[in-house]
């Protein structure tokens, strides 16, 4: 049985493993590094493994995903000579050509060198319409925390006294060459309780930041506030989002007078204004004039209009039981509507005319490929860039006009032997009769299953609206499918595949929805006789490590193997910790006893059993995330330990939320993942080392 003063929230001997850089943690976390490593990473499968991978995500032959910037295609690339990463583009017309002629704008490798920082790449804000300078985020270590800099475009330099913002979670845009928005922790009383932005600044060049003029600012237990500027030539307009929970927020626009005015929409509806358009994405039904509109829906109407008064909306997107919104994008003068059918990409083109918005299908939702929209460039015109992949199909990335064709122009490699692999959907009916979809990649019904028929490695997220769609791993496909093993994605509740409804369903006190639907699948596999519990391994990460968790805890006699990343665990606390006040809408208040009444039901830590048979299990995480605390993966650990569970422990000093800060670091951590989980399901666990003891 559980701790009975444990699972009601009370003493909790690990909490000074919370202590992110205390001494003692560190070398608890040591301890286990070490052992860790001399159990599982000293066979030369481990090695022949990991430099397998690491072949993959070095590749010089992947497709370099790039960002549409003016006439440039920008891309960030890391391989073996730059595991760091450098900064660069080229034109589209260069990008074309198998090797691009690529304009290095800045090398992370060396720049770590040059200033003695363990740099990560955080992204780049290129000013418009100019695109001669650009505001570079730079990690200490991968967290999310970043250094803002300055960066001249032209002289490949950064700016000597530029706009320069300290380390912190903060949001940053241009206004113009000389002005930027600025949110950041300027001290006390400027950040949320989620460690966000809680006051907007209009910095000017040549003054100092803490001089800035206050715009803007929020509530203390907001999430966050942002300000954005639209230098669209003609439709320049400035906006502050005020976001009150993860999906509730209030939309600003500055009026001439200096005054902001709330743009009048439900405040769990998002907006986006392109030009002349407002396009509005409903989570609830909202009634607007004599017209009820439901939701999931995505609605657009000019925005002076509707800034006037009016109410006359279209409706451009209505789901059904099948079918949600996804996401959209602009071109200059189309708009382009991602929607999900069964969890398959449809993108359809609409364009507004005399007559209302007329539409016309881009790409429909044939097969098991998944398509995005790589990227547009509205500044330029009507010209996209798609991705398009599958489980076992490499990606291809394909340009094309609204008005005209659409060619491929870069095809990924094949990491592995896809020709006889099977991708299949199915549906698992949860304990409520909800019919849950789930993919699942096998070897082929042809083939010679051999050793490893029924070896299965399975994930999940369920949570916050995402959507899990079809992608081409090279990691997976060359570490577990080219070993025989099949793969499953499970699309349960708490995610977005059926837009705002899937989600809802497993929000606060419906959250257990989530996790009985992914034992729904792990259940429906074996009906099927696809695998048994014993040949059942699961992963996930961040709220999927939390699922990890509660699948540990609560379901255990269903897997073989549990790997959790970067989790949350400690239900109980995980709202004191970094940004986990942020998610309260998404999980309930523990400090409400009505909330701490069903959060503790599941909360994994709270729930560990000393007596039940638990699989073994992995946690993985990271020093440097400042998102959710490694304190979570520590406690869970010791616990679990402490009890006498099987566990193991690995926590990489650099990585952020990611836990991993270069190609080298993923390598190593999907090689630990992967052969954890099959050696521990075909039997041929290694002798565990010793570890440090589990207290202080």
């Amino acid at each position: 049985m559980a701790d009975d003063d444990m699972a009601a929230g009370g003493r909790d001997p690990y909490r000074w493993l919370e202590e992110v850089h205390g001494e003692a943690a560190l070398d608890w976390v040591r301890g286990h590094n070490l052992a860790t490593a001399a159990t599982w990473t000293e066979a030369p499968a481990f090695a022949q493994l990991r430099d397998q991978i690491r072949q993959v995500l070095d590749s010089v032959d992947r497709i370099p995903d790039p960002t549409w910037r003016g006439e440039h295609l920008y891309n960030f690339w890391q391989d073996a000579e730059h595991p760091r990463g450098t900064w660069r583009r080229t034109t589209i017309e260069d990008y074309r050509a198998p090797q691009p002629r690529w304009e290095v704008l800045l090398d992370l490798d060396a720049l770590a060198r040059a200033e003695d920082e363990n740099w990560v790449w955080k992204g780049a804000y290129v000013l418009r319409p100019g695109y001669e300078r650009a505001l570079v985020s730079l990690s200490r270590g991968g967290s999310d925390a970043a250094v803002v800099r300055e960066f001249d475009l032209t002289t490949r330099e950064f700016v000597a006294d530029g706009f320069t913002v300290a380390e912190a979670k903060s949001s940053v845009c241009w206004i113009d060459a000389d002005h930027i928005y600025v949110g950041s922790d300027f001290g006390p009383g400027t950040l949320t309780t989620s460690g966000y932005p809680r006051t907007v600044r209009k910095w000017r060049r040549g003054t100092a930041l803490a001089d800035a003029e206050v715009v803007f600012a929020g509530e203390a237990d907001d999430v966050s506030v942002v300000a954005v500027h639209d230098p669209t030539p003609g439709y320049q307009r400035d906006l502050v989002v005020r976001r009150t929970e993860f999906f509730r927020n209030r939309t600003f626009l500055l009026r001439p007078d200096g005054e902001w005015e709330l743009v009048d929409v439900p405040d769990d509806a998002e907006i986006d204004l392109h030009r002349q358009w407002m396009l509005i994405e409903l989570r609830n039904a909202w009634q607007a004039g004599d017209v009820t509109y439901p939701a999931g829906a995505v609605l657009v109407t000019p925005l002076d209009e509707f800034l006037a008064g009016k109410r006359e909306l279209t409706t451009v997107f209505e789901p059904t039981e099948r079918s949600a919104y996804s996401y959209h994008a602009w071109t200059r003068n189309h708009l382009l509507l991602v929607t999900l059918t069964d969890v398959r990409s449809e993108i359809t083109v609409l364009t507004p005319g005399d007559d209302g918005w007329q539409r016309r299908m881009l790409r429909d939702a044939g097969g098991f490929d998944h398509t995005d929209v790589a990227d547009t460039e509205p500044d330029l015109g009507d010209e996209f860039l798609l991705h398009t992949a599958g489980f076992t199909r490499p990606p291809t990335l394909l340009h094309g006009s609204v008005d005209g064709p659409t060619q491929p122009v870069k095809t990924g490699p094949a990491f592995f032997d896809a020709d006889q692999m099977t991708v299949r959907q199915f549906f698992a009916v949860s304990a409520d009769g909800t019919e849950v979809p789930y993919f699942l990649v096998t070897p082929g019904e042809t083939a010679d299953p051999g050793p490893a028929a029924g070896l299965t490695l399975m994930t999940g997220y369920g949570g916050f609206e995402i959507a899990w769609t079809p992608a081409y791993s090279g990691v997976i496909g060359t570490g577990w499918l080219a070993r025989g093993g099949s793969f499953v994605v499970a699309n349960i509740r708490g995610g977005g595949e059926y837009g705002p409804r899937w989600h809802t369903a497993a929000l606060r006190e419906n959250r257990p929805r989530a996790y009985e639907d992914f034992a729904a699948v792990a259940t429906d596999l074996v009906a099927r006789g696809l695998s048994t519990p014993e040949q059942l391994g699961i992963y996930g990460g961040s709220n999927g490590g939390l699922l990890m968790g509660v699948m540990l805890t609560r379901y255990p006699e269903l897997f073989g193997a549990v790997v959790g990343q970067v989790p949350l665990l400690d239900m109980h606390r995980y709202h004191k910790l970094l940004a986990g006040a942020s998610w309260m809408a998404e999980y309930g208040d523990p400090d409400d006893p009505a909330d701490w009444a069903f959060i503790r039901e599941y909360s994994p830590y709270q729930n560990i059993a000393r007596g039940r048979a638990y699989p073994p299990s992995l946690f993985l995480t990271s020093t440097r995330d400042d998102r959710v605390h490694p304190g979570h993966a520590r406690k869970m650990v010791a616990r679990l330990q402490e009890y006498g569970h099987d566990v193991t422990y690995h926590e990489n000093v650099e990585g952020g939320h990611s836990a991993a800060a270069d190609n080298a670091q993923q390598a190593f951590k999907w090689a630990l993942l992967l052969e954890f989980v099959w050696r521990t399901l075909t039997d041929q666990r290694p002798s565990p080392a010793e570890s440090l003891p589990t207290t202080r």
